[in-house]
């Protein structure tokens, strides 16, 4: 499933004594993430939320909304009007893959990758075939050695100019190169991860920015 994040977009909905603030958080197939008055929401097609917001329809640009009759279209518009507003911090939502990880795309130095969210990696790892693609000189990093699941291997401990992943950008990030192809993936490690506040729910990971 493709994730798509927008820049919070609320709206205002006011219908006779109602009154509602809705942010979208991340758009999905035929379901959505809102947070509806503050209470974190996740929307399926055709089923209403506690407080009266039904989801028609979705898919990762936009999704169509309905209450008390009202309908309103949220799309992946950046642009800030009298409706819209920005959050206070960025917030990505990562859906849970059928190997039940949180797999995101990325963007390391600038360019584009992708991370494996791994609680239980102290830092951000990848591999020397990894890193030659994303144009990292590992070699000048320091020099150590890590245990695989082939055995020894060298390693090089550096430091990414930058780590983003759904506008959640870090600077300054320490980083492991494991020479070979082991981590499979990029592991998005706790030098990311300690910036960020982590919260699961039905079976998607929320990193929101901390400051």
């Amino acid at each position: 499933m493709r994730l798509a994040v927008i820049l919070s977009q609320l709206l205002l909905f006011s219908a006779n004594t109602l009154s509602l603030e809705i942010q979208a958080n991340g758009l999905f197939k035929n379901a959505a993430v809102v947070t509806i008055d503050g209470k974190q929401r996740m929307l399926k097609a055709g089923k209403p939320s506690p407080e009266g917001v039904l989801l028609i329809e979705a898919n990762t640009k936009r999704a169509i909304i309905e209450i008390n009759g009202q309908r309103q279209e949220l799309t992946l518009s950046r642009r800030i009007s009298g409706n819209f507003t920005q959050a206070s911090q960025p917030e990505v939502a990562i859906p849970r893959n059928r190997s039940n990880q949180y797999i995101s795309n990325a963007s390391i130095n600038g360019r584009r990758a992708k991370v494996l969210v791994d609680t239980g990696a102290s830092i951000v790892a990848l591999s020397s075939d990894q890193a030659q693609r994303l144009g990292i000189d590992y070699k000048k990093g320091q020099l150590s050695a890590v245990i695989t699941a082939s055995g020894k291997a060298k390693a090089y401990r550096l430091t990414l100019r930058s780590v983003e992943v759904g506008g959640i950008r870090v600077n300054a990030v320490d980083a492991s190169v494991v020479e070979g192809s082991y981590p499979r993936h990029i592991l998005l490690g706790m030098t990311y991860l300690n910036h960020v506040n982590i919260r699961e729910q039905d079976g998607i990971l929320f990193l929101q920015q901390k400051y």
